[in-house]
């Protein structure tokens, strides 16, 4: 579909989808993109603390080609928060996604998971029957490196607030330089949605308790979902991609190797000068995304294992 839409529908519009969880029922929030009756549906799933909103750079360019569905994952954003925080793991986060697919129906389903999203990405495309046709991992994979999970658990759910909007960007700044280089107004962009002003301070948007299954996890811990992922990894039946930061902590080179040449045998490519994560507001990086979701016959050959800026 490459038709122009309407100003109306190159606009997120935001919807729920109540969801079940063994504490009973919560809402999981989704921004929508592009024509509602296209059967061509394009998940986009975001990471630990981040929200739906982080894709609207990509769901601004793909909306013509997709109905570009973002959910916040439930503890984020405009979603619900657990009432048992025991509750918050990638079964669940599974669960969540199968009641919103359900409710979109889609006709072709593409997944793109930033970190966490393509975990969760991993876990659902493994199942039997499972729609995904064409799976994005933004620098993820089954093994991550224990000591960027320490990394991350050092600000997880710290009580930090900010007097201005604008000492929350320079905080996200600081802690955020892994994901590359980006001028002013991006990283007011990239913080915009991640950040929320209550009772005239501002607080990342998030459940803090999120982090209480993520600081009770032990290395044995790590090594048993290391198994569970790698299985899950290998039943991924559909045309994969695997975009690695070079510089990242959480996803090592030699597993992002081991990637392409088991399961769906992931297609590679690695940011240069970027670690974990790639935030995808740079134009090389969607371009790099919309070739492979959209079949681009040059892909294979001009970004496969390519180093890109």
């Amino acid at each position: 579909m490459n038709r122009a839409l309407p100003e109306s529908l190159s606009e997120p519009r935001l919807d729920h989808v109540l969801c079940l969880s063994p504490s009973g029922l919560h809402r999981m929030a989704y921004w929508e993109w592009g024509d509602p009756a296209n059967p061509r549906v394009l998940l986009c799933v975001h990471g630990l603390t981040r929200t739906g909103r982080d894709f609207d750079r990509v769901a601004q360019r793909l909306s013509k080609h997709y109905r570009v569905v973002c959910p916040d994952v439930v503890g984020r954003g405009a979603s619900d928060w657990l009432q048992n925080p025991a509750g918050y793991t990638i079964a669940q986060y599974v669960a969540d996604m199968v009641t919103l697919i359900a409710r979109l129906q889609p006709a072709v389903l593409h997944w793109f998971g930033t970190s966490m999203g393509g975990l969760i990405g991993m876990a659902f495309s493994s199942l039997p029957r499972a729609p995904t046709s064409r799976l994005v991992l933004n620098d993820v994979g089954p093994r991550l490196d224990a000591a960027a999970l320490q990394r991350i658990g050092t600000y997880l759910g710290q009580p930090i607030s900010f007097d201005s909007f604008e000492a929350g960007v320079a905080y996200v700044r600081q802690v955020s330089q892994s994901f590359g280089a980006h001028d002013d107004a991006q990283w007011r962009e990239f913080s915009q949605y991640t950040l929320r002003e209550i009772d005239g301070s501002w607080r990342f948007h998030y459940d803090p308790e999120i982090s209480v299954v993520f600081k009770q996890t032990t290395p044995d811990m790590v090594a048993a979902g290391e198994h569970v992922l790698w299985a899950a990894y290998d039943a991924i039946a559909c045309p994969t991609l695997l975009v690695r930061g070079a510089d990242s902590d959480l996803l090592s080179a030699e597993t992002a190797r081991e990637m392409t040449t088991r399961g769906p045998h992931a297609s590679l490519v690695e940011f240069a000068d970027v670690g974990h994560a790639p935030s995808f507001l740079h134009d090389a990086q969607i371009d790099l995304l919309a070739s492979f979701l959209l079949e681009d016959g040059q892909f294979a050959a001009s970004a496969k294992l390519a180093d890109i800026a």
